[in-house]
């Protein structure tokens, strides 16, 4: 059966006492709950963050990381250097990566195929914009983004892939995607998935969305048979409405 997970982005927010008091908050509130519970805080403060929830049941996973295991790429970090900080699962492919870095389909496959031979969990992220919206295009680009980053990894690997779908145009902006259009894309997620493998890599791979989740609209979009949970970012940031979405899944 596939995993239920809550993952909260911090993005760039929270200095390190911020972080210690939010994570302090958020593991004296969390709820009673089946679903994996996931932060990820800045890189200064991952460290930090693994030693403030060494006795909770909260993972620290990382926002970003460098495909290179060492070299002259200035700011970057690698997975060997998350790994050694006790950090096993990444985040790539963010829609803010992709549209404010450049960061590109092939490199998010290098990114990837680095991480899975760390035996790391990746996040992949992906999704379309409003104007893929607009003209019917989106099942095309979401099914590209997944075809170039995704489809040349073995069939092993994809126990340690989560999805988590960003209908980009509903991520910040207030807008969200209805749960009914989540699932659709959800649904074709798994079909994309099911014709380039399996049915049962399909069926077990959890595919999270990430777009504008709040408290007043995760238990109807959790609802849905293929959303698996959810990538929070703002309301990730403020402990009653985050520990409001774990309650809702």
């Amino acid at each position: 059966m596939r995993s239920k997970i809550v993952a909260g982005n911090w993005k760039m927010n929270k200095n390190m006492e911020e972080t210690e008091a939010l994570l302090t908050t958020l593991a004296a509130k969390l709820p009673d709950t089946d679903a994996e519970v996931m932060v990820a805080p800045t890189y200064v403060s991952l460290a930090n963050a693994v030693r403030v929830l060494q006795s909770s049941t909260i993972q620290v996973i990382a926002q970003n990381m460098h495909f290179a295991e060492t070299g002259a790429y200035t700011g970057e970090v690698s997975a060997d250097m998350l790994l050694n900080i006790d950090v096993d699962t990444v985040i790539i492919g963010h829609s803010e990566r992709r549209a404010y870095f450049g960061e590109t389909d092939e490199i998010l496959a290098k990114k990837v195929t680095t991480a899975l031979e760390k035996n790391m969990r990746v996040m992949f992220c992906f999704g379309e914009e409003l104007e893929d919206r607009k003209s019917g295009n989106h099942f095309t680009v979401v099914e590209n983004q997944l075809k170039n980053a995704l489809f040349d990894v073995d069939a092993s690997k994809w126990k340690n892939i989560i999805l988590a779908y960003e209908p980009v145009w509903a991520i910040g902006t207030g807008e969200t995607a209805s749960p009914e259009q989540a699932q659709e894309m959800h649904a074709f997620i798994r079909k994309t998935i099911t014709e380039a493998y399996d049915v049962a890599i399909a069926n077990n791979v959890s595919i999270l969305y990430g777009g504008s989740v709040k408290p007043g609209n995760a238990k109807e979009i959790f609802s849905k048979p293929d959303v698996d949970g959810g990538l929070i970012g703002g309301a990730s940031l403020v402990a009653d409405d985050f520990t409001a979405i774990i309650k809702a899944i």
